[in-house]
């Protein structure tokens, strides 16, 4: 089976990102279909993405469902065999999914991916070395979330973890792929632009830091509680967290509000994923 323009599907999951996307979809090639998936009730956003874009699919979840599972929600409403789950802070360049059609014939995979055009920050992990025969494809062992591409029928409909509201939902499904013994690759000869936390608009980053800094301690304990016992997840953290603490204390005293809150942030993250409580938190974007 080899990856074409009509049996990929492209979904965007976005929230506040009127500013960026555009960037985005212009690079996408105009034939090949794309879902969005916006995470509130803003009407105005899908109709302008629907008047401009052809082959375009837009939904309202009317909430903040998080990246794991919007994507879940897109990939329920393709009818594709393939799907790329793509960041609407990324741009392909012109023959970044030629490139990933080619490679992709008699290629057998469960995810595979274009590689990050920045040397400095490379979108995938690898922990030993691992070669293929066709010269620029490489396995890996994981590989970020803002651009990959599923094989659907690898995954049984289990595809991220929608426990988890931002953060390490790529690395899940990624370490549960190589745990059923199916491929991950890179294909270093296509490549992609990754902007990096430009995806929602930079008025609200006091909020967006808030909630970073929440989900990256709660899903961090998550996932090395789900991987690796409860035990490891709270000996690995619990010197992050009593240390945020003391800072967040600090940065109050001295009358950083700010700063307190970022380590507050942080410290309550980890322990409501210790008690067991849910993600919850959300950011505020009205």
């Amino acid at each position: 089976m080899q990856i074409t323009k009509e049996n990929l599907t492209i979904i965007i999951v976005t929230i506040k990102s009127q500013k960026i996307i555009d960037g985005c979809l212009r690079s996408i090639d105009p034939d090949i279909k794309k879902i969005i998936v916006e995470n509130s009730s803003n009407h105005e956003f899908t109709n302008y993405l629907k008047e401009k874009y052809k082959n375009i699919e837009c939904y309202l979840t009317g909430k903040n469902l998080g990246m794991g599972s919007g994507n879940n929600f897109g990939i329920e409403k393709s009818k594709t065999r393939y799907v790329m789950i793509l960041n609407p802070d990324t741009i392909l360049k012109a023959n970044t999914l030629n490139q990933i059609f080619e490679i992709s014939k008699n290629l057998e995979f469960a995810i595979l991916s274009p590689l990050s055009d920045n040397k400095d920050y490379p979108n995938y992990k690898i922990q030993k070395e691992l070669t293929n025969k066709k010269k620029g494809l490489f396995e890996v062992d994981q590989i970020d979330g803002y651009a990959m591409i599923l094989d659907k029928h690898q995954f049984n409909d289990n595809f991220f973890d929608e426990k988890i509201f931002m953060y390490l939902e790529n690395d899940d499904l990624c370490l549960r792929t190589k745990k059923d013994n199916k491929k991950i690759y890179i294909y270093s000869h296509s490549l992609i632009s990754h902007l990096g936390a430009k995806a929602v608009d930079k008025k609200y980053l006091n909020e967006l830091e808030f909630s970073r800094n929440w989900h990256w301690n709660w899903s961090k304990f998550y996932f090395r509680k789900k991987h690796f016992g409860f035990t490891k997840a709270f000996v690995s953290g619990f010197f992050i967290f009593f240390k945020s603490i003391l800072k967040s204390l600090f940065f109050l005293i001295i009358n950083n509000k700010f700063k307190s809150k970022i380590y507050y942030c942080r410290a309550s993250g980890f322990m409501n994923a210790a008690l067991n409580k849910s993600s919850w938190f959300r950011p505020r974007l009205d």
